[in-house]
């Protein structure tokens, strides 16, 4: 799922060495302000170094877009730009929290947008966010357990979903008995126990694993010996890689059938693995809808800029960067309250379906409220429930001649 290319390399170095950085944009709509020459800030919590890395330069390229449009159309009577200011979570809890403090604290952002792992998102919430006014948006988290926190939004579909689709695959292909490992955090934690609700077989067993570990081969072994021949890794691309380069120097990929989500596709796995060390593997991951005309649009903006094509994940940054400005343009006021008032309404029926800032400006201009607009996204309808859980939808891949091939999708 990784995008490698040395496009924005400068400005990513900049934001690992300062941990913040301002991305150029525009926000005003119904809000007044008295620096009405001043673009308005809002904040953005993302993983630029660590292990999932790979998201946040998916999402940097996600949000320039979102910016670029925002910026051309302008918000609000003013036409005011929208600044992104960035911080960086290091793929952790602890630094997430770290970071979101420095935007709401001392930047005082009404909106924060973060981040991409649950645990990052959940410390966010619960350390940061919860006691404030400030409207609180993930951009990448599927974590079940973010259903828990009904003010926590996230434009990523739910992984109880996920974890649905996954335990039927395995069963639909056979598998009676499985051994399962999960990366020890919010995500993996999660993503376990919906998987054991919904499966029908036995979970011969569940073992764990913290990131960033260097040998696996203990947690291997533990599965081996359950005698399952079906195997399912919850996990992040990095713990991933060891997975599969253990279980080849010992042969088991010519034994063992392999099960994933969507932390394990990544370019830097088939890069980092040997030619048909998991040949075979199938799973279940996020998808965007590819025949929407909406989502194509957004393809060739993509890959006018970036030569390559868009993951899910970018398409996720693009919509909550995006929803944070239409919510903000039909808003009262330029901060928490008046944009939490309006953010779900701008996302639902009875609304007109809208496809960008532009449009959404034209319905309120001619006179329109919140409920008059509804936006669906370069990743599809956003739907946004009481839980702050967006609608989503899943495919299915498979890894053949050690490369990602798409099949099903699934609702």
């Amino acid at each position: 799922m990784a995008e490698n290319s040395n496009h924005g390399m400068n400005r990513r170095d900049l934001l690992k060495a300062t941990g913040a950085a301002v991305l150029v944009g525009g926000l005003a709509g119904c809000v007044g302000d008295d620096d009405a020459d001043e673009p308005y800030e809002i904040g953005m919590v993302d993983s630029l170094t660590g292990t999932l890395e790979p998201y946040g330069e998916r999402n940097e390229r996600g949000s320039e877009l979102a910016l670029e449009h925002i910026n051309d159309v302008g918000i609000g009577d003013d036409d005011r730009g929208l600044e992104l200011s960035v911080q960086d979570d290091e793929s952790l809890p602890e630094p997430a929290v770290d970071a979101a403090r420095v935007l709401v604290e001392e930047e005082g952002v009404p909106l924060l947008i973060g981040s991409v792992g649950s645990g990052a998102s959940m410390g966010i919430h619960e350390s940061v966010i919860q006691g404030t006014d400030t409207v609180h948006i993930s951009q990448n988290s599927t974590g079940a357990v973010l259903t828990e926190e009904p003010d926590l939004l996230r434009t990523s579909p739910s992984g109880a979903g996920k974890g649905g689709h996954l335990a039927n695959l395995i069963s639909d292909d056979g598998y009676d008995e499985v051994a399962l490992t999960y990366v020890n955090n919010d995500y993996g934690v999660s993503l376990r126990d919906v998987f054991e609700e919904n499966y029908d077989g036995d979970v011969l067993a569940t073992v764990a694993h913290e990131e960033e570990e260097p040998s696996l081969s203990a947690e291997v072994s533990e599965m081996e010996a359950t005698g399952a021949e079906a195997w399912l890794f919850i996990t992040y691309a990095e713990e991933f890689i060891v997975f599969v380069n253990e279980m080849y120097d010992r042969g088991l990929h010519e034994e063992i059938q392999f099960y994933g989500a969507e932390s394990t596709i990544a370019d830097s796995i088939l890069e980092n693995t040997p030619e048909g060390s998991h040949d075979g593997m199938v799973g279940t991951s996020e998808s965007a809808p590819e025949d929407s005309p909406v989502y194509q649009d957004f393809e060739s903006r993509f890959q006018d800029a970036y030569d390559t094509s868009p993951t899910v994940w970018a398409c996720y940054t693009y919509d909550a960067v995006m929803l944070s400005a239409i919510a903000i343009h039909v808003a009262d006021e330029f901060d928490g309250p008046a944009i939490m008032d309006v953010i779900r309404d701008v996302t639902n029926d009875p609304g007109e379906v809208v496809n960008s800032l532009e449009e959404a400006k034209e319905i309120v201009d001619s006179g329109g409220d919140p409920d008059a607009i509804n936006y669906e996204g370069v990743s599809g309808p956003i739907e946004l429930d009481e839980n702050g859980d967006p609608t989503g939808a899943y495919q299915v891949y498979e890894v053949q001649s050690h490369e990602y091939v798409w099949g099903d999708v699934l609702t």
